[in-house]
């Protein structure tokens, strides 16, 4: 069969792309996780060290503790801001209350083995706790985790949790912390932390899991309750980084920010709109000549115009279509010969169609995180695959439409006049197929463009970057930014297979259009 050679220059473009992301591999690739304190975090890590020459690249919410340590372990980031008590839970699996306060000197001999490190104190505690609306907890006279579990039967039958997912799945989250204050409720649907104020205030949810230094705290009418049995370690703000990375010059972060100016530079991200980028930089510049502030972001944030074309616009759109194009070059390559096998195997034909629309049906965080286990790595492998999946059943099944209304006396004459059944296929069948096998090529494009988006979960980069962060600060504005090139994107795809489709009803062989009256 040929293929337009519209499509060949963009399926080629799709793996250049794809090549060219490859080697541009920065010097130092700095993680952060999905919520607003880490993105700040890795945003100063990566401007402290471009500020002295070395290359940097920060790739934005990557997950949770355990997608990042996985990426740490195996080279694919170098350095991420995290917490002793998570490192010390999470990571060494120690319980021991004793071991959850262990100097840095200790954790770092438990972290040796595995071929990690963490310095840089930070400045900060930022602990986990649970809080509840100021009046409720008033009314009920709950100010410890404790009294929560006493007044348990005298809560509403309808007291519902906010609880984040990473809270409720962590060893040191929600079930260890239900055990050791037996506590009766249920966790219930995890929340994401940027939407957990806005649904404490609202009246969804009656209690959430919070962060100490959180900026909402400060701003909104809620209590947070006493860890009054010390069930929660220290979480004090470290780099976590491979054993080669040489620390040196993160040192200038080292106790720079006290808790106050953490809640100052979230509160400047979460509630004044301001970018990432833009909060480090701003403390970056103040704290050369001052004590730390967040002063010199104070500005107005910027208006959805500007977030619109801000100057990561052209990088976000190129690692977007890469992915998209890419997947669909590769779900081309093998689902054309599925959709051919299954019309020339009819026995074949349930079970190839059966088996891709399972995999259609495939949650796509799911599919990603099952990926990520098979290939070892995150990025834009993982995401490439997904994509690939998703694009595999509106091709297969087209080809297999398109090469069924073939007419059988077309087939018929062209093996009397001696073609042989390849022939016939490349010859005659696939060109009359073609017009309903791009149709089903242009679904899958216009598909991808959207899935693309969930790419960014797994640091592979894209639009969906902006959506990710927009939700983990709360920001529709920041949200929009992403979502509305990413629609604009999938209308451009979709006009360029217009023309592509109305190119191939031009390309079929010649008396077709006689053949089919007779």
């Amino acid at each position: 069969m040929r293929l337009p050679p519209a499509l060949l220059r963009l399926l080629l473009l799709a793996w250049l792309c794809a090549a060219g992301l490859a080697q541009a591999a920065p010097a130092l690739q700095v993680g952060s996780k999905r919520f607003t304190e880490s993105y700040l975090l890795g945003e100063l890590v990566t401007q402290t060290l471009a500020g002295q020459g070395i290359a940097a690249e920060h790739r934005q919410g990557l997950g949770n503790t355990a997608i990042l340590a996985a990426a740490l372990r195996q080279g694919q980031i170098d350095v991420y801001p995290e917490y002793t008590g998570t490192i010390v839970r999470e990571l060494l699996h120690r319980e021991s209350p004793a071991d959850a306060q262990a100097p840095l000197e200790r954790i770092n001999a438990w972290l040796a083995p595995l071929g990690l490190k963490a310095g840089v104190p930070l400045g900060f505690n930022n602990s986990y706790a649970l809080a509840m609306r100021e009046a409720d907890a008033a009314r009920l006279g709950i100010a410890t985790i404790s009294e929560l579990a006493a007044r348990a039967p005298a809560l509403e039958p309808g007291f519902k949790l906010g609880l984040s997912h990473e809270f409720i799945a962590r060893a040191d989250g929600w079930p260890a912390l239900q055990r050791a204050y037996g506590l009766p409720q249920k966790a219930g649907a995890g929340l994401d932390h940027g939407l957990a104020y806005q649904a404490l205030a609202s009246g969804e949810v009656d209690l959430i899991d919070v962060y100490t230094t959180d900026a909402q705290l400060a701003r909104q009418p809620v209590r947070v309750l006493r860890d009054d049995r010390g069930f929660f370690p220290r979480y004090d703000a470290v780099l976590l980084m491979r054993e080669g990375v040489d620390e040196r010059p993160l040192q200038r972060l080292a106790g720079r920010l006290p808790e106050a100016a953490m809640i100052r530079l979230n509160a400047a991200a979460e509630l004044e709109g301001r970018p990432f980028a833009e909060v480090a930089r701003g403390f970056l510049q103040q704290a050369a000549s001052a004590p730390a502030s967040a002063a010199a972001v104070a500005d107005a944030a910027p208006g959805l115009t500007a977030r619109l074309l801000a100057p990561d616009l052209a990088r976000l759109l190129g690692q977007h279509l890469a992915l998209v194009l890419a997947s669909l070059a590769l779900a081309v390559a093998v689902a054309v010969p599925l959709g051919i096998a299954a019309h020339r195997l009819p026995r074949l034909a349930g079970p190839v169609m059966a088996g891709v629309g399972l995999l259609q049906t495939l949650p796509s965080l799911a599919l990603l995180a099952f990926l990520i286990a098979l290939v070892g790595r995150i990025g834009f492998v993982p995401a490439l695959l997904a994509l690939f999946v998703y694009a595999l059943l509106p091709i297969v099944r087209n080809t297999h439409a398109g090469l069924q209304a073939v007419p059988d006396g077309l087939r018929q004459a062209a093996l009397a006049l001696g073609l042989t059944r390849g022939q016939a296929l490349r010859s005659i069948e696939l060109p009359l197929a073609l017009p309903t096998l791009m149709a089903g090529v242009k679904t899958a494009a216009v598909t991808n463009v959207g899935t693309a988006t969930v790419a960014a979960f797994v640091g592979a980069g894209g639009l969906g970057e902006r959506i990710v962060a927009g939700l983990a600060v709360n920001d529709t504005t920041l949200m929009l930014a992403g979502a509305l090139p990413a629609a604009a994107l999938a209308v451009v795809v979709q006009a360029v297979f217009d023309g592509l489709e109305r190119w191939s009803r031009g390309a079929r062989p010649a008396g077709f259009a006689t053949a089919q009256q007779r």
